[in-house]
């Protein structure tokens, strides 16, 4: 029992540790924090990029959707007509520029502009 508790505790930690290490980045950066952006405005937002996934073809249009997560909340990506953009994987670190939209409670930003960045750790 002991040990499972100190696992938990360990995980949790190093969580929110890496969340603390993405709101650093982000005041780096000069984004807006995601769960500051508000619905139908232009907004620069910086994060890790947690998933990527094509969505199921409507009217056989392909969409590549990402989840970017700032530390602060998780934020869609949506790229329409697309499958793959190099270089945009899991851990990767994105600065994007875009409408943002809330859809069913998330905020999504379609087809955004996007920067790679690079992430430097502090150590």
């Amino acid at each position: 029992m002991g040990l499972s508790r100190t696992f938990k505790r360990l995980a949790r930690s190093a969580e929110a540790h890496e969340q603390d290490e993405l709101r650093e980045t982000l005041d780096e950066l000069g984004g807006t924090p995601i769960d500051q952006v508000a619905d139908k405005c232009v907004t620069e937002c910086c994060g890790t990029v947690r998933s990527v996934s094509l969505r199921p073809r409507q009217n056989d249009v392909p969409a590549l959707v990402v989840d970017l997560d700032d530390g602060h909340r998780t934020m869609n990506l949506v790229w329409l007509g697309r499958r793959t953009i190099a270089g945009i994987e899991p851990g990767v670190f994105l600065k994007v520029k875009g409408r943002v939209l809330f859809k069913k409670g998330v905020p999504t930003i379609y087809n955004p502009a996007y920067e790679i960045k690079p992430v430097t750790h502090k150590g």
